[in-house]
């Protein structure tokens, strides 16, 4: 029985279907979501499900949300050019959990726009998360979102140092979530879900119609031997 169930997905700057997000969310029973590229149809079909968390939809691919089904606050986490986000989720608030949990949010910049200013940019980024994270201990916490890099690259190695990878789960072969266009085969995995004190118990990948990223769900129960 998992504690809670968490979707991550890129809406690609508002192609992705908005009834299809909200039947996604409602249809699973998703508890919280985070969401890249998000702009004002999808935060709409998302608010009307998950009516808690913060939602910053635009058109100009740095929209992002985390939605929720109980109350939290969402706190910014400075990274440069485009901040996480963070929530700490408390059982006073959240019934099913039986210790706190901090979810973070994150978009990382693509390598391939720009290369020459985008690889020194995504270095920036990492570090930036990474001394944050170090700053603000949590004995539950899962990163989720678009990090723009597959388990060979060198963002994807820096994070998973400190995290545990959960579409692992269960000794399960990961699939992949982005392919060129919505309707193309996914080819490459770089959208993730990664926890610390935390087992994952089932990992989902699944289509969302006019999207280029497959959204990501994961089920999560906390460990009780978290150090």
């Amino acid at each position: 029985m998992h504690d809670i169930r968490i979707l991550t997905l890129n809406c690609w700057n508002g192609r992705a279907d908005p009834r299809a997000i909200g039947r996604l969310l409602e249809e699973r029973s998703i508890d919280a979501a985070c969401f890249q590229e998000l702009a004002p149809p999808q935060a709409e079909a998302i608010g009307r499900v998950l009516g808690h968390g913060k939602l910053s939809p635009s058109r100009d691919f740095r929209g992002q949300g985390i939605a929720l089904r109980f109350e939290a606050d969402v706190l910014p986490v400075p990274i440069p050019r485009r901040d996480a986000w963070a929530v700490d989720l408390a059982p006073s608030d959240w019934p099913q959990l039986v210790g706190p949990l901090q979810i973070l949010g994150v978009h990382l910049q693509a390598p391939h726009v720009r290369p020459w200013a985008s690889l020194p940019l995504r270095r920036a980024q990492v570090k930036a998360l990474r001394r944050w994270l170090a700053q603000h201990p949590a004995t539950h916490r899962a990163l989720a979102g678009d990090l723009n890099a597959t388990p060979l690259w060198p963002a994807y190695r820096a994070l998973a140092r400190e995290f545990e990878d959960a579409a692992r789960a269960g000794g399960a072969r990961p699939r992949p979530t982005w392919g060129p266009t919505g309707s193309a085969p996914r080819l490459l995995r770089i959208d993730h879900v990664l926890t610390r004190g935390l087992d994952a118990l089932a990992c989902e990948v699944v289509h969302v119609p006019g999207a280029d990223h497959s959204a990501l769900i994961v089920d999560l129960r906390l460990r009780d031997d978290a150090p």
